[in-house]
């Protein structure tokens, strides 16, 4: 029997689900819905902003990309935020690659109305605000993650973290993009999933992470996963579902 595909609403992503009724309705008529496939790059480095995006079940990176063309996570967008806001307050471009790691839909609206929203309307621009430092605090400490934590504790705070936002327990990602997002080589990413998945915390399929032991996954995991979610859950409640 073909599954039924779900429609998407605005409220899917957990900003927009967060404002009372009256605010949403503010935004509403100015939030179009997209599709958003994987591998598609929605800005490069120093293109023009011109949307903000409130992902549904799709998950976007924000990657910087060296001289020698190695590209490294900086920040990730799920449905617990949005993205194509917080860095283009001024000169609106876009500091590094945008690029969707994960196919869903999004809502978006006109950036220069998105700025307009937020100061006719202080509710908007307080939760705007109220993600901006949870976001802040998640790149801050994953600066730190970084620095102190090995690769197989960061893999699991990764999965993780993908894991929330997905909603689901099958991630298609490949060796290749997570060492991409780690910073590492490829051949330490096949090292770690494979010691992380003979543990039984996750099964590798072709171009596919399951997760089969979400509990044993945070164990395994840095303090770094926790402080991040807690963080997230004190100015967002209910940003993050349980897992």
């Amino acid at each position: 029997m073909a599954q039924v595909q779900r429609t998407p609403q605005h409220r899917d992503n957990r900003i927009l689900a967060a404002l009372a009724p009256e605010d949403f309705a503010f935004l509403e008529p100015h939030l179009t819905f997209v599709d958003l496939p994987r591998g598609e790059i929605l800005y490069e480095v120093g293109e023009t902003i011109a949307y903000t995006y409130f992902p549904h079940d799709a998950m976007v990176s924000l990657v910087t990309i060296m001289h020698d063309g190695k590209s490294v996570e900086m920040a990730t967008f799920g449905c617990e935020g949005l993205f194509g806001l917080v860095s283009a307050f001024v000169t609106r471009q876009s500091f590094g690659r945008y690029i969707v790691q994960l196919s869903g839909t999004a809502s978006r609206i006109e950036l220069g109305t998105m700025h307009k929203a937020m100061a006719a309307r202080q509710a908007i621009q307080h939760l705007v605000m109220r993600f901006t430092e949870a976001l802040m605090a998640e790149t801050l400490q994953a600066v730190a993650c970084n620095a102190v934590h090995n690769v197989e504790a960061r893999c699991c705070r990764w999965i993780l973290m993908s894991h929330d936002r997905a909603g689901q327990p099958d991630l298609p990602l490949t060796q290749e993009f997570l060492a991409e997002m780690l910073g590492v080589q490829r051949s330490t990413v096949s090292d770690v999933a494979r010691a992380i998945q003979d543990k039984g915390l996750i099964r590798q399929g072709r171009g596919m992470i399951t997760v089969t032991d979400r509990a044993g996954l945070e164990a395994a995991s840095c303090e770094c996963y926790q402080i991040i979610r807690q963080k997230f859950e004190q100015l967002l409640p209910n940003t993050y579902e349980r897992g």
